[in-house]
């Protein structure tokens, strides 16, 4: 595929071609703790997105990672675009305080329709958006 002079699409190669809508599932010291958040259960919520991925046909998938960053707003999880919606400027999405049936349920509907690049993200979801931890440490470094 060949970009046109002055383009801003990225170029996408090898596996980065075809990756799918990726949830990324923070399960480490705060994500996920039942200690923390007694109410939720943690372990019904991830196999139900990862249920629904093996479903996807590989439309999208789920990764588990021990620690994500900002734990004064567990649960974490991000929605990273697939290569489909980075060619369409998606960027990944930080959601926190992602418990519950209602966040469950907006994130799941959101990754089945493609995810950022791809379609919007439901209206009430957003308010759950939060800073990338990246950001949150240049930002206190001063950068």
């Amino acid at each position: 595929m060949r970009r046109p002079p002055g383009s801003t699409v990225p170029t996408l190669i090898g596996a980065a071609r075809s990756r799918p809508c990726t949830l990324v599932v923070c399960r480490g010291c705060c994500c996920g703790d039942a200690r923390k958040y007694p109410g939720d259960d943690h372990a019904w919520q991830l196999e139900r997105w990862q249920a629904a991925a093996r479903a996807s046909g590989g439309r999208f998938a789920v990764r588990v990672s021990d620690c994500l960053g900002p734990c004064d707003q567990a649960n974490v999880v991000v929605l990273q675009p697939s290569a489909q919606g980075r060619a369409r400027g998606g960027r990944a999405a930080w959601i926190g305080w992602s418990m519950g049936d209602d966040a469950t349920d907006e994130i799941l509907a959101w990754a089945e329709a493609g995810g950022p690049g791809v379609a919007p993200a439901p209206l009430a979801l957003e308010l759950q958006f939060i800073e990338p931890q990246g950001e949150r440490v240049r930002r206190r470094r001063g950068r």
